[in-house]
């Protein structure tokens, strides 16, 4: 499976990934072991799952649009 997911950083902005190993990624980020989210206590608040990685990939850049910023905003969190 691979998945795009959404964290919640403590600086109330949101950091969009995506990882073929969702647990593992988000203990990562927990453990802050990912620069992009040291010492922000992230913490998960969405995530999909595709049985394809391109449509995740997709989905992930998707996300990082103004369109999909308006998309998460409204549906997703």
């Amino acid at each position: 499976m691979h998945y795009v997911y959404i964290l919640l950083l403590k600086n109330q902005t949101h950091y969009i990934g995506y990882s073929d190993n969702l647990k593992q990624r988000v203990n990562d980020h927990i453990k802050n072991k990912i620069i992009h989210t040291k010492n922000l206590e992230p913490k998960l608040i969405f995530y999909a799952s595709f049985t394809s990685k391109l449509k995740a990939l997709h989905f992930e850049k998707y996300l990082k649009t103004p369109s999909g910023f308006a998309f998460r905003n409204k549906r997703l969190i």
